[in-house]
């Protein structure tokens, strides 16, 4: 398992947050929290790649899941250490090195935590939205069935065909992938092995699907190039299907 070159290449998105940042159980989080009536026993979870969840790109996501209906929180799992965005325009960073001090054992009590205080809060129901990094916590929480159901975009750190076949075998949640023409972590061989395995050799099914965006790059739901046309139908058309998928399953 591991990051590729593009897991730490992005582009700034332009606009204004909505949200706030609060703690949880003692974890900081950012909250995007409707304007009107919602559902107060579902809650996605938004888990971030790693530049966190100080990455205004991610907060603008997270305002626009709660603009459709959810209250979304996006957990800071890396105790306030994410990658800076200057390895955007170059910064040189130990990538191996960052991810020995952000491991399971690390960033993973953040995430229950979080669970637990929004349980007592009267949350029943969990969607996920994990980006690269956040994808294998994505998987994770579904494995336990914890999350009611998943969406994973672009993601990391995942080990193929052997978490695609745990999660046929042990998860109730349906899931969504979000992928894309050039990925070293999630590449063509193993979008077709997903779709072998928790399709039934199909792209989609009743409680699995796998959209595909032509021309995008990993990153691009979350730090793609919006100038870019492909880029900017698939940063929207994502998240339009992620939004659907939520709103049918959650």
């Amino acid at each position: 398992m591991s990051l590729c070159s593009d897991c730490v290449k992005g582009v700034r998105h332009e606009g204004t947050p909505e949200g706030k940042f609060e703690f949880i159980r003692g974890v900081r989080c950012y909250v995007g929290t409707p304007s009107g009536e919602y559902n107060k026993e579902k809650a996605v979870l938004f888990l971030p790649d790693v530049f966190g969840i100080d990455l205004i790109n991610a907060q603008l996501l997270v305002d626009d899941f709660a603009r459709n209906g959810f209250k979304t929180i996006a957990i800071d799992y890396f105790n306030g250490d994410p990658l800076q965005e200057d390895a955007f325009v170059g910064g040189k960073y130990d990538i191996p090195a960052w991810l020995a001090k952000h491991g399971n054992d690390q960033t993973r009590p953040n995430v229950d935590k979080v669970i637990s205080a929004l349980k007592e809060q009267g949350v029943k129901d969990f969607g996920t939205t994990g980006y690269c990094f956040g994808a294998r916590y994505g998987f994770d929480l579904a494995f336990e069935n914890i999350s009611k159901v998943s969406v994973v975009s672009h993601p990391s750190l995942l080990e193929v065909p052997e978490d695609l076949q745990k999660y046929k075998k042990l998860s109730q949640a349906p899931l969504l992938i979000n992928s894309c023409t050039v990925d070293e972590t999630f590449p063509r061989d193993s979008q077709a092995e997903a779709d072998r395995i928790l399709g039934n050799g199909e792209q989609f099914t009743e409680t699995y699907r796998r959209e595909y965006f032509e021309g995008c790059t990993h990153g691009f739901t979350l730090r793609g190039d919006l100038s870019q046309p492909e880029v900017k139908a698939g940063r929207e058309g994502s998240f339009k299907a992620s939004v659907l998928f939520f709103k049918k399953y959650l």
